[in-house]
């Protein structure tokens, strides 16, 4: 008697709560019935949550400038310092927020996240609610401001996994922008909230004498980020297909393009938040006499707004010469702001850090566009061509390793550029020393981006080099 084994497929884990188990974006009949929906419902309260991370990581770059006239007497060291420590703290974070995504899912950690913005603003409020607060009280506030700063890599990390390649460029380049607009929305919310007297008794007084209540700000992004961990639990899904452990995102380490990325970043987006966290301050020290400072979120805004931008000329030209361009003229808006700043030409100074804003958002859009399109070419071109499902997605894991390593690394460079204004203003009494540093930093991108991108599409034509088109 001959045996029959019958073999039968095993049973799917049961779905958990939040999880989705089937997740095929690049079918374009499940992403027609079922997948475009639910991505969309992801990206927007992804963003929402990542906006308020920016606005919470930046919150201190509104609140300095005011901390003299509310009675704290701070040297203008001890102020670039405490804007300086969120964006130092909040780059460092974006390493472990990365991994977090694909350890426990982007719903869950979407909702941890935004409850974390919690403990700076609670904290900051105490600060400024307590006369005679120390020095290091503040810091430590300014430590826990930098959970802010981690929010982009996971809530870019997460959104990759949820749209097909032809819609990434679009969906990151809308989550990237709508959270960077956080930065522009604390500083021109800041100012006019913290002249509300509606939560307590006044914390300083201007020099026209009109009270000023400065923990109307950390107050107010409490609130909302405690809406915006609930709306992730509620309206957020967790994707099986993005967990991964660790050993499947380090080989993202060994690859060399994310090295050299992470480089160039620090000089686009590492200018783009560097130049956010002290565009208050530089007025305030630069233009003494101007008091507008909620002007200051234009700056930011220009930037944000002009992300996609970068993303859309990269998806129908190329990366790198973009990036290239955005440095050039970053270079000039440095010049314009030095001439601005020794003319005592506030229009000149304004107009020119308005160019370098829209430049490094500009770049912002180029170089992070072009990053997964990079792997994707490598995957290509190992497989000769076509690659394999599982090829793809291996690809996608990642590319949304390096993205966080990127994304931190070129956050530590506005740490470097608050460090480069408060060293040029204690010696020299002028940030102009720092900003022809800066022309130089700009040079040596330029250079980078030329030689292991551009050189190489024109000589060797090699298509999985392009962070040009693939």
């Amino acid at each position: 008697m001959t045996a029959t084994l019958t073999q039968t497929a095993p049973k799917p884990p049961p779905t958990r709560k939040g999880w989705i188990t089937d997740w095929r974006p690049d079918d374009e009949a499940f992403w027609r019935s079922k997948g475009r929906k639910v991505a969309r419902r992801n990206l927007v309260w992804s963003v929402l949550a990542e906006h308020l991370g920016f606005s919470v990581w930046t919150m201190f770059s509104i609140i300095t400038p005011y901390l003299a006239a509310a009675g704290y007497d701070f040297t203008t060291s001890q102020l670039f310092w405490l804007t300086a420590v969120p964006n130092l703290v909040g780059a460092f974070l974006r390493i472990p927020y990365t991994a977090a995504v694909a350890l426990f899912g982007g719903r869950n950690w979407t909702i941890i996240s935004a409850v974390l913005l919690v403990v700076p603003t609670a904290l900051l409020a105490y600060c400024v609610m307590t006369p005679g607060t120390p020095y290091w009280l503040f810091v430590v506030a300014g430590v826990a401001a930098g959970f802010g700063g981690g929010n982009f890599a996971s809530s870019m990390a997460n959104i990759s996994y949820f749209y097909p390649e032809r819609h990434r460029g679009a969906a990151l380049g809308i989550n990237a922008a709508g959270g960077n607009i956080g930065v522009s929305a604390v500083q021109f919310v800041g100012p006019l909230v913290i002249g509300l007297a509606v939560l307590g008794s006044a914390q300083g007084t201007t020099d026209s004498g009109e009270a000023f209540f400065l923990h109307n700000v950390p107050l107010l992004w409490l609130v909302l980020s405690v809406f915006a961990a609930f709306m992730a639990w509620r309206a957020m899904d967790n994707l099986s297909v993005a967990r991964t452990p660790l050993r499947e995102q380090a080989p993202a380490l060994a690859r060399k393009h994310t090295w050299i990325m992470s480089v160039l970043y620090i000089g686009t987006f590492g200018s783009f938040i560097g130049y956010s966290f002290a565009f208050p301050l530089v007025i305030k020290l630069s233009f003494p006499e101007f008091s507008a400072l909620w002007i200051a979120a234009l700056g930011p805004l220009v930037g944000s707004l002009a992300r996609p931008l970068g993303g859309w000329f990269a998806d129908r030209l190329a990366g790198a010469p973009i990036t290239s361009l955005a440095f050039v003229l970053m270079g000039v808006g440095a010049m314009g702001a030095i001439w601005g700043i020794n003319a005592a030409s506030f229009p000149l100074f304004f107009v020119s850090f308005m160019l370098l804003f829209t430049m490094s958002g500009v770049a912002n859009g180029s170089t992070y566009r072009s990053i997964p399109a990079i792997f994707q070419a490598e995957a290509a071109a190992e497989a000769g061509g076509r690659p394999s499902e599982a090829q793809v997605l291996k690809a996608k894991k990642v590319t949304a390793a390096a993205l966080g390593w990127i994304s931190a690394i070129g956050a530590f460079g506005g740490f470097l550029i608050n460090q480069g204004f408060r060293i040029a203003n204690e010696q020299t009494g002028s940030v102009v020393p720092a900003m022809w540093v800066f022309i130089g930093a700009y040079a040596v991108f330029l250079a980078i981006n030329w030689w292991c991108y551009q050189r190489t599409v024109l000589v060797a034509k090699a298509p999985s080099l392009a962070y040009a088109k693939v």
